[in-house]
């Protein structure tokens, strides 16, 4: 099992959902249609990236990315990114989810009422991750999401190698726990350096201000 690390995945979802919320802001259209699917959840697990989130559709105006969901789920989709990148841009959702490798539990109805809203949409990925997760990771991770947006011929190879350097790049991002443990290891140890140093420069000064005040 894929272990992501919570700070960049909330950070990485909290970009994702800003986009898709101002997204529904700039598309007044879109408003009576996802009032339509307020109060639904949708659960997603991406097989690619071993990664399960949420999508809460609270208002016609917003909706909320979560890992964690209490709330019962209309439908609950499962595939690879390549099998979400198909359905995101298919004009005939539901064939793709009878032809495609997705496996779906649940009613399908309120997830391609879903898709045909989001296929409609311009959204603009970079500035809400790339303000969350700096320059390098959110400018992946929104060419990622571009790449899945405008699925079309050629893009297979394409987005596979996207989502690999996305990989490589939260692997280096994201050090090994022995790394963790020895860089707090060794700024506590610099820090009671600090300590030690601090003790003894206060004492000096107290012996300086003694013989001061005995000339």
């Amino acid at each position: 099992m894929t272990q992501h690390d919570p700070a960049l995945l909330s950070a990485a979802l909290a970009g994702i959902e800003r986009a898709f919320n101002q997204a529904i802001a700039l598309s007044p259209t879109s408003h009576d249609e996802l009032a339509e699917l307020a109060g639904t959840v949708l659960g997603v697990e991406v097989t690619t990236f071993d990664l399960t989130v949420y999508l809460d559709i609270t208002s016609g105006t917003e909706a909320r990315l979560l890992t964690h969901c209490e709330l019962p789920t209309a439908a609950f989709v499962r595939g690879t990114v390549e099998d979400f990148a198909s359905l995101a841009s298919s004009k005939d959702p539901a064939a793709v989810l009878i032809n495609s490798g997705i496996e779906l539990e649940g009613n399908s109805a309120s997830l391609i009422a879903l898709q045909q809203v989001i296929s409609r949409m311009d959204i603009d990925w970079e500035a809400p991750l790339v303000d969350t997760l700096g320059d390098v990771m959110g400018h992946q991770i929104a060419e990622t999401l571009r790449r899945i947006f405008r699925w079309g011929e050629g893009a297979h190879a394409s987005l596979r190698r996207q989502v690999s350097e996305f990989v490589l790049e939260e692997a280096r991002l994201t050090p090994p726990k022995a790394e963790l443990e020895y860089f707090f290891d060794a700024v506590q140890s610099l820090s009671m350096q600090v300590d030690r140093v601090q003790s003894k420069f206060e004492k000096l000064r107290a012996k300086v201000e003694q013989k001061r005040g005995q000339a």
